[in-house]
């Protein structure tokens, strides 16, 4: 099932992949029941059963919730992960729209401090 939501992913994000700066890496990879992608090893995009959820500045998720989107939280009683929200299904479609908050998500965990590698 995995599988068919890293093909997804990769679908969904094709043309804002395409439209990145040079030098800007993005990996989409398993993620446990789902798909992630990573812009220079930073989660910034992940397409689970939950949802289709972006990691965005505060400014961005204030305006994404004013418009129908949700806290993203992987199933029921859990934690709400607060820098994410899950696009509403008709964001996800107008491909614009996505385009957009999908490149925003991108520059936002770009500003983000590098993950520690492991030793």
């Amino acid at each position: 099932m995995a599988k068919e939501f890293v093909e997804k992913l990769g679908v969904l994000l094709a043309p804002t992949l395409a439209a990145l700066p040079a030098g800007v890496t993005v990996e989409i990879r398993h993620f446990f029941s789902g798909a992630a992608a990573y812009a220079d090893n930073r989660i910034s995009i992940s397409l689970t059963p939950a949802g289709l959820a972006m990691k965005l500045a505060e400014d961005g998720r204030a305006k994404l919730l004013a418009e129908g989107a949700e806290p993203l939280r992987y199933f029921p009683k859990a934690t709400i992960k607060k820098q994410y929200v899950i696009l509403p299904e008709a964001m996800c479609g107008d491909a614009e729209q996505f385009r957009f908050w999908a490149r925003q998500s991108i520059d936002y965990v770009l500003t983000l401090p590098a993950p520690k590698r492991k030793s």
